[in-house]
């Protein structure tokens, strides 16, 4: 029965093209009093990806929670991918999930089995991740919504954040870049069951495996890129880190199929938002607008942006080729000069 519902048809908008402009959020959150505790590591006037709240010397939790509308008609797909993006805060943070309770909103008259084909997709996608699903809730809606509260462990002392990128890191991608685009044009019927499948694919994705091979190796800085797309986190992370970053556009492996709807101009809504947020932080160069659109395209369950340490790149570099979607050598950090802090070079 759940054949017959097309999910993304019940939203307006799709997974993390739903997310509130990173712009937006700042002022929602200006002036709001942050109680300070020397045990809370990252907090969230940090703009980071994750709280982290030491208990000992040896043990901090990581905490996040994350849920969209649907960007898959397939309610299994829906809540694998939901999922494996609210996992991937706690393992851009370093750290290794270990609890998650479900959140979901669901209209009255869905039918059951579409509603226990989303939970069992994040379920199985949890138990890959090595975490148990203990709870949740539940509410009536309109528009579906699902996604996860989780919690994770990490070392106090390996906690990774998106500040702490230093002059002379290389910067690392694990995911190619484009999936708010194609999502956007699945919702007009425009692409191929091959390119739904790779988008797919690359949403249920657990960023576990980049997690795992980064935290061998001195890696300074790491964030998800998701909602507010390349550069936007990019952004973040040069800000937070006090650094400028330059960014090889050739070397970023954008998916062809999106880069073509691009220039036909098949962009969704959170694209704009992004740009206007990060773009007076960023000198474009000579980059051809369409790849500039892709860059602040917002990502569904999108790869880590690692900053790493250059004696450790090549090594890291070498391992994530066997263990993420797509291995990238996009970038380096710079010491800030004043002005624009990302730059756009071939």
């Amino acid at each position: 029965m759940e054949e017959n519902i097309k999910l993304t048809k019940l939203a307006k908008c799709a997974g993390c093209g739903a997310k509130v402009g990173a712009g937006v959020l700042a002022q929602l959150l200006t002036d709001i009093k942050v109680h300070h505790d020397p045990n809370l590591l990252v907090g969230f006037d940090k703009s980071d990806d994750a709280s982290v709240y030491r208990l000992s010397d040896d043990l901090a939790l990581v905490q996040t929670v994350d849920f969209f509308p649907p960007i898959a008609d397939d309610p299994y797909t829906f809540g694998q991918i939901a999922a494996a993006n609210a996992l991937s805060d706690v393992y851009a943070m370093g750290g290794e999930p270990k609890l998650a309770l479900n959140v979901m909103c669901v209209p009255e008259d869905m039918p059951k089995e579409a509603v226990h084909e989303i939970l069992r997709g994040g379920y199985d996608k949890v138990y890959e991740a090595g975490a148990l699903i203990t709870g949740g809730h539940s509410i009536f809606d309109d528009e579906p919504k699902y996604g996860m509260a989780v919690t994770g462990v990490v070392h106090p002392d390996r906690v990774l954040t998106n500040s702490g990128a230093r002059p002379g890191d290389v910067l690392l991608l694990t995911k190619p870049i484009g999936i708010g685009i194609l999502t956007s044009a699945m919702k007009a019927d425009l692409c191929t069951e091959e390119t739904k499948r790779l988008a797919y694919r690359l949403m249920s994705t657990l960023n576990k495996y980049g997690r795992d091979a980064m935290v061998k190796y001195n890696v300074h800085a790491c964030t998800d890129v998701t909602g507010f797309g390349l550069l936007g986190h990019s952004f973040e992370m040069a800000q937070g880190s006090n650094v400028e970053l330059t960014l090889h556009t050739e070397a970023v492996d954008l998916i062809p199929e999106a880069l073509e709807f691009a220039r036909m101009g098949v962009l969704p809504a959170g694209m704009y938002r992004n740009r206007t947020y990060a773009e007076n932080a960023v000198d474009g160069g000579d980059t051809e607008l369409a790849v500039q659109d892709m860059l602040y395209d917002p990502q569904t369950s999108g790869g880590l942006l690692i900053a790493v340490a250059p004696e450790d790149a090549e090594a890291l570099f070498v391992e994530l080729q066997g263990a993420v979607p797509s291995a990238q050598k996009i970038g380096t950090v710079g010491a800030y000069r004043g002005g624009k802090r990302i730059f756009l070079e071939k």
